[in-house]
């Protein structure tokens, strides 16, 4: 029997009857493969489980604008654009799409982990043994500003004002002033991106994700890194970076991503994600389920944290908000990913 069967009800995400309201969402999907093309190979044989159940899971929760995390890029969008299809199949459609190369496996010449060694994972701009591996790409249901985009990932980390750069005991850059000179903050990707939605208004998405803050050593480069890639939107609303980028957004924004990071439990430096929480310009509509309260992964062996964040600009009314975790063993939710989707309904004015 095929897998589509899955779309049977996995959760009840009911929206207001009294208010009209925008739904976004931000899912990990964890859609990587061992190599460039598997993906789309995978998407067109239409047997693999896990695609299956990744795709029950958005239909259901059915969301307006769709973040997705951890999945292959390809040069002409191939693998997204047969995702979409198969969404659309599944009764949840998205006219407007984007994606564009990450930092996953965008290659260099240096040693930028500090491992003595050239080639590996761990010397592209972002981890990544091939190039797309793992990045992000948005759905939508309104038509997309791509114009008028903002692409923030080729901005170098020690560029960044107040960046916090790894060293050795003796205080020298890590691994080198060369590999330094070239790395990149963004170890996925950073997007600004404009939505005009049906009534005339103008959303902007910031969308991430960040590094794991674990793998390293004691300079914590991946600890100092992921700090830095969550307090970039805070850098960047304050209107500290170059000033060839548009001007920030100050109203009828959303934070949307992955920062790798809980702010209460956990390896990783905390304090930067609790900061971007608390910032007054943002609200943290803390999406919720019954079975898992606000942990947004499960890592196994009882590690439940929330890592996955929708954080609204200060002015939106939040309606409603929610974690699609599996009620059971059997449900989609529990074979798509270790990650659960997130979403938060917005009213429109």
């Amino acid at each position: 029997m095929p897998y589509l069967t899955l779309l049977i009800p996995l959760v009840a995400l009911p929206r207001l009857p009294q208010a009209e309201t925008l739904r976004i969402a931000t899912f990990n999907t964890e859609l990587s493969r061992k190599g460039p093309g598997l993906l789309l190979r995978d998407i067109e044989r239409g047997e693999d489980k896990q695609i299956a159940a990744v795709i029950a899971v958005i239909a259901e929760a059915n969301p307006d604008i769709l973040l997705l995390q951890g999945i292959d890029w390809d040069y002409n969008n191939q693998a997204l654009k047969a995702l979409t299809q198969r969404l659309a199949q599944a009764g949840s459609p998205y006219p407007h799409l984007f994606a564009s190369q990450p930092n996953a496996g965008l290659a260099t010449e240096l040693d930028l982990d500090g491992d003595g060694r050239l080639g590996g994972p761990g010397d592209s701009q972002g981890y990544g043994d091939y190039t797309g591996r793992a990045g992000l790409a948005v759905l939508s249901r309104s038509p997309l500003v791509l114009d008028e985009m903002q692409d923030l990932s080729a901005l170098l980390w020690r560029e960044i004002p107040g960046a916090t750069l790894p060293q050795h005991p003796d205080g020298s850059p890590f691994p080198s002033p060369q590999a330094q000179a070239i790395q990149r903050l963004s170890s996925t990707a950073h997007w600004v991106l404009p939505i005009m939605l049906a009534n005339g208004q103008r959303l902007t998405l910031l969308c991430f994700q960040a590094a794991p803050p674990l793998f390293d050593g004691a300079e914590d480069r991946n600890g100092l890194r992921n700090a830095d890639e969550i307090r970039l939107w805070q850098v960047f609303l304050d209107g500290l970076l170059p000033v060839e980028l548009a001007p920030p957004p100050t109203r009828r924004f959303v934070i949307v991503g992955g920062a790798n990071l809980d702010p209460n439990q956990g390896d990783g430096r905390r304090d930067s994600i609790a900061q971007l929480l608390q910032d007054r310009r943002l609200q943290d509509p803390l999406p919720y389920s019954t079975q898992a309260n606000t942990a947004t992964v499960d890592w196994g062996e009882g590690r439940r944290m929330r890592v996955d964040y929708l954080l609204p600009s200060k002015e939106w009314q939040v309606a409603a908000a929610g974690v699609v975790w599996p009620e059971s063993d059997s449900s989609p939710a529990a074979h798509a990913s270790r990650h659960r989707l997130v979403w938060v309904d917005l009213v429109l004015d």
